[in-house]
């Protein structure tokens, strides 16, 4: 037989947890038509992957492409990190379905939720639907670098039912509840992935005001979760903070909540997003019981976790910096950034913007989560998480690394330091503040969450929070660091490849890939392992209206394929276009 490609001489790790063996891969008609000695098969196309890792494309749970994916078809940074599939429509936040007199409604939801300019969204979004099943289409149209599934969100599947009464946040009606049910079985049945839901009072508006469904009673959750009755295909996301402010009996009654939605779905898995919180350090462990205990009484719930801190990037040219509501800088945020920095180099500048506070910058008309004010208001204590990001990012520093620390050997106050940091690289330095995951300055939390039996690895918001987080480079540093680099407790690499192919394409429920197996898909990475490195995120001008955004990018990706075609090639696209829609329930 003769075939397309040929991956010779590779170390496979194939995604089904097997230990990694010498192999070649061959590839026909977008499918994997070997896996084995294949020294004198004969190939259209030879690469040659001695001293290099053959694995599964990767399948990203939880992205935010909704908007960028209507007018980018690269989706760049996941592409880049050998990411095959994403998963769009997470937290209950996306752009269909949606009727014309809503879509700056949405824009406002996504600014306020993800962080993506308005003014971007705006221009990019060609609005060429109104249902979803039209959305769906209208993405198909035009091929993409990387296959994508989607999710029908929770917050447009309810302003386009209840139009204003619904972006209030009204309680639906039986009718309202029925009328979003039929439209997303009509979705389900068309393909969409699933259905998400946010719950989270730290996700607003661009006016600051709370989701459309963030109080979505436990009538209208059930009814919507019957929709998937009789469609086999098919999962739930939820996002929620289990209303941590509360108390223990709140929690228990949101998760009840929760898992009455799942009941309602039988059949079906429901995803619930795990994170440890300062507020509640020990919130995540009680999730995790919960979890374990519906599952033991017959239902499907997993959770999605992170490899490393939940956190944010501040610095001068990203959206939040911690000076950004002192009135000093106030009053020259407007300037351009040399000028900035220039005008915060002076002692004048310095004496006057060190002897403030911050003025309060979430509330009424802005979508900044009130958990910020808290933050600066401690931030003599919140300086022991700032760390300086670096040129060899260190995702896991020390207590002593921090800037708290630093300021205190130093003899100064935490904010000088911070302004130091701030400056450097006149004035591009980034800052690292894990707000989520890093209460004992460690990941060893986090590794208890990656290996519990439930979860999922996720959470990566590719596409959102674009001036805060880039974190789709979270599989490329799951398998750098926790295979190859952290000094103690390290996961074999090849769990570590089915944590991020097969097991996230199974929970999907798509099973053409995911491994590399004899007809399957041929969505394919060539990994120089020994060579993977994280750069420091930098912050560049591409998203309509010339948004900004910030991109990570990676060395060791020799070759990245999608369907037997290579969309990457040490490390750049290659301009290949394979990518389509993934519609479940026809596979």
């Amino acid at each position: 037989m003769s075939f397309d490609l040929l991956i010779a001489n590779g170390l496979v790790v194939d995604g089904t947890g097997t230990a990694p063996r010498r192999a070649d891969v061959a590839v026909k008609d977008g499918r994997i038509a070997a896996v084995g000695e294949l020294a004198g098969a004969e190939a259209r196309e030879r690469l040659d992957a001695s001293g290099h890792i053959v694995t599964p494309g990767f399948v990203d749970l939880h992205t935010h492409f909704d908007g960028q994916i209507s007018w980018d078809d690269e989706l760049m940074p996941s592409s880049i990190h050998g990411t095959t599939t994403v998963v769009l429509g997470n937290c209950g936040v996306g752009f269909a379905p949606c009727r014309a007199a809503d879509r700056e409604a949405l824009i406002a939801l996504m600014e306020g939720v993800e962080d993506i300019p308005g003014s971007a969204l705006a221009e990019g979004l060609q609005w060429n639907w109104e249902t979803f099943p039209e959305y769906m289409s209208a993405l198909d149209a035009r091929p993409k670098t990387i296959d994508y599934a989607v999710q029908v969100p929770h917050d447009a599947l309810r302003v386009f039912v209840m139009g204003e009464r619904g972006v209030r946040g009204e309680a639906a009606t039986p009718e309202d509840i029925a009328a979003m049910r039929a439209h997303l079985r009509e979705s389900l049945v068309a393909g969409a992935a699933g259905f998400s839901t946010g719950r989270s009072d730290n996700h607003r508006s661009r006016t600051g005001a709370a989701t459309p469904a963030a109080e979505a009673n436990e009538r209208e959750l059930i009814g919507l979760a019957e929709a998937f009755a009789g469609v086999e295909h098919g999962i739930l996301q939820a996002v929620s903070d289990f209303d941590m402010a509360q108390g223990p009996e709140s929690f228990e009654r949101e998760f009840d909540v929760l898992e009455r939605m799942a009941a309602a779905a039988p059949g079906h898995v429901l995803s619930v997003s795990l994170n440890q919180r300062d507020q509640e350090p020990n919130q995540w462990r009680r999730i995790l019981e919960r979890a374990e205990r519906a599952n033991a009484s017959g239902l499907a719930m997993r959770v999605l976790t992170a490899p490393r801190g939940i956190g944010v990037i501040l610095g001068l040219e990203a959206t939040f910096h911690p000076f950004i509501g002192f009135p000093s800088y106030k009053k020259l945020a407007h300037l351009p950034l040399s000028e900035r920095v220039a005008a915060m180099r002076t002692p004048t500048f310095r004496t006057s913007l060190l002897g403030e506070t911050s003025e309060r910058i979430a509330g009424d008309g802005s979508s900044v989560p009130p958990i910020a004010d808290w933050l600066l208001s401690q931030i003599d204590r919140v300086a022991f998480r700032f760390f300086r990001l670096g040129q060899s990012p260190n995702y896991e520093p020390t207590l002593a690394d921090s800037l708290g620390a630093r300021a205190k050997a130093r003899g100064v106050h935490a904010l000088e330091e911070i302004l130091d940091a701030m400056l450097e690289d006149d004035g591009r330095a980034l800052l690292y503040f894990p707000i989520y995951n890093y209460a004992e300055w460690n990941l060893e939390n986090v590794r208890a969450m990656m290996t519990h039996p439930l979860a999922l690895p996720g959470l990566s918001d590719s596409g959102a929070h674009v001036g805060t987080i880039c974190d789709a480079s979270f599989p490329s540093f799951l398998l750098s660091y926790w295979a190859r680099d952290r000094a103690t407790g390290r996961l074999p690499l090849e769990r570590v490849v089915q944590m991020i192919t097969s097991d996230t394409a199974r929970y999907l429920g798509v099973t053409d890939r995911g491994e590399l197996r004899p007809g399957l898909r041929a969505d394919i990475n060539v990994i120089d392992f020994e060579r993977m490195r994280l750069y420091p995120p930098r912050m560049i001008a591409d998203l309509p209206a010339g948004g900004k955004r910030l991109l990570q990018e990676v060395d060791g990706y020799h070759a990245t394929f999608v369907a037997g075609e290579r969309i990457l090639a040490d490390g750049k696209l290659t301009g290949r276009r394979p990518g389509r829609l993934v519609r479940l329930g026809s596979r």
